[in-house]
């Protein structure tokens, strides 16, 4: 979405306050609506929540590209995409996983499935680039639009995919109230649910403000035909393919607590030194490719942790609802993102907010219990 801001503010006048409330409305209904399409896959297959978020994901960007008022871009790619990705989301693909391999496989496949939305990434990034540069922002978000209209068709081979039948039998009848009691009275649950928060506010920013970060910085170059900007966000998503890869081996083997300590500590150090040196094409390249590793690397432990505490019977639910705090944060880091850089024009302040975030994610995650929840016997 970053690279649509400047074209889309060059076009209507508006400012990046206008563009980032739409961003952190996406967000941010892509929070509420994760446990809502989880529980509802979790209750009647995946399917029939991916086929619906493929529709509203189109019905979203048809209705941004359109925009001719802030309203329908709040509506268009603030509600309805976030509504969209909700319902297509990663704890609903790693809800399936988690039902269909053993427990010892749950953290490598985990990374895979996370692997597979960065390679998505990595590949959409300069798609982008080129449509809006052949067509304009407008048409491009018609033809992605029309893309995401295939998601419906990918999703068919779960038709019939009854998730609830493959529960393990403690807790087959837990209710979705019960589940959700266990889950909020449990202590790593909850530093699970506040550490990811932090996740969301760095990796969201990113993602909606650092194109326009870079041309703030007046780096412009192209490389290979493609601007700096475009290479930054394309090698996060390239990046990120071995990261989650590396984090989905690496929870097999150790701590999934302290890995995810580690991330965020790592995260906090790559900003630290590409605030401070000096800021070049190069050391934007160097930033994308460490932050790349560590973007989404946190996503395969988080839910493997969430599945080793209260296993699959709601793992769609309450991956969710952890997801939902991961939103948040993304709501709040590119709101006030734009905001900031309207009212101050520097993104500095959330930068290094995101810094010390990512050394209390550390200390947060360094405590969680990686294990089940005493229940009683069935």
């Amino acid at each position: 979405m970053g690279f649509f801001q400047q074209p889309i503010l060059d076009a209507t006048g508006w400012t990046s306050t206008t563009f980032g409330l739409a961003i952190a409305i996406q967000n941010l209904a892509w929070g509420v609506g994760q446990p809502v399409f989880g529980a509802l896959a979790d209750r009647y297959g995946a399917y029939k929540a991916l086929a619906s978020g493929g529709l509203i994901y189109a019905l979203g960007l048809y209705l941004m590209g359109t925009a001719d008022m802030p309203i329908w871009l709040h509506i268009g790619g603030g509600v309805l995409v976030g509504l969209g990705v909700a319902a297509g989301s990663f704890g609903i693909i790693l809800s399936v996983f988690a039902r269909n391999v053993p427990p010892e496989k749950r953290s490598l496949v985990f990374g895979m499935g996370t692997a597979a939305g960065s390679a998505g990434m990595f590949f959409f990034s300069p798609l982008s680039v080129g449509l809006i540069e052949s067509y304009g922002w407008s048409n491009s978000l018609l033809i992605l639009s029309a893309i995401m209209l295939v998601i419906p068709v990918l999703a068919i081979p779960l038709r019939g995919d009854a998730s609830s039948s493959t529960n393990t039998i403690e807790n087959m009848n837990q209710t979705i109230s019960e589940a959700l009691k266990e889950a909020l009275s449990h202590k790593s649950y909850l530093l699970l649910v506040t550490g990811f928060f932090v996740c969301g506010f760095q990796v969201a920013f990113i993602t909606a403000h650092f194109p326009k970060y870079i041309a703030d910085l007046g780096i412009d170059v192209k490389i290979g035909g493609m601007t700096v900007a475009a290479w930054a966000i394309a090698l996060i998503g390239l990046f990120n393919i071995f990261g989650s890869l590396a984090s989905g081996v690496l929870g097999q083997k150790y701590s999934k607590p302290y890995l995810l300590s580690l991330i965020y500590l790592g995260r906090s150090i790559v900003v630290t030194a590409f605030l401070l040196l000096p800021q070049t094409p190069a050391s934007v390249i160097i930033f994308s490719i460490l932050m790349g590793i560590l973007w989404l690397s946190t996503v395969a432990p988080t839910n493997a942790l969430v599945a080793i505490m209260f296993g699959t019977r709601h793992l769609g639910m309450l991956g969710g609802l952890v997801f939902f705090s991961h939103q948040i944060g993304s709501f709040l880091g590119v709101y006030y993102g734009g905001y900031l850089r309207a009212t101050t024009g520097s993104y500095d302040i959330v930068w290094w907010f995101g810094v010390a975030l990512g050394i209390f994610a550390a200390i947060v995650h360094w405590p969680i219990r990686e294990e089940a929840v005493l229940r009683p016997s069935a």
